[in-house]
């Protein structure tokens, strides 16, 4: 991942907002790679529920897609003095929770619906484990996740 780019885009794009990034820290976490911002300007950032920071990820995931392609922006996430790793780690429990259940009952669980984001971190989150599958159901505001417990596959 070019690093320098990716400062270099968030620069640009925060250019005309008046806020300031005291620190930029990356590191790559279980196939996620994190652009870590340390700013004072975090609550103008991250927005209600963390929605202006769900879309300033989206334009600089695009802006270095179009440069290096979909594969290497698909796994980066820029986060706000911390905002968006507890709230993966929120999401990532919940997944874990689930994934459980449907091994302790041997069956499908499915979650509550949820917006294309967190499903799609949940399915990142599960993507690894053998004995189960994910896969998206429903449509519009009903479209959930649901997980197969597939067994121990050999």
């Amino acid at each position: 991942m070019d690093e320098a780019y990716i400062k270099q885009t968030i620069d640009e794009v925060l250019q005309h907002t008046g806020c300031t990034i005291s620190e930029y820290v990356f590191t790559e976490e279980g196939g996620i790679y994190w652009c870590s911002l340390s700013t004072p300007d975090s609550r103008f950032l991250i927005g209600k529920d963390g929605e202006t920071l769900r879309s300033f990820n989206h334009l600089v995931r695009k802006l270095v897609e179009k440069k290096f392609g979909e594969t290497v922006s698909a796994a980066l996430f820029i986060d706000i003095n911390g905002y968006q790793k507890k709230y993966f780690d929120g999401i990532r429990t919940t997944a874990h929770m689930l994934a459980e259940r449907a091994r302790y009952f041997k069956s499908t669980i499915e979650a509550e619906p949820m917006p294309a984001f967190e499903r799609r971190i949940m399915h990142m989150f599960l993507e690894n484990a053998k004995d189960i599958q994910t896969e998206s159901k429903g449509e519009g505001k009903d479209r959930r996740l649901t997980i197969k417990y597939v067994g121990d596959i050999i």
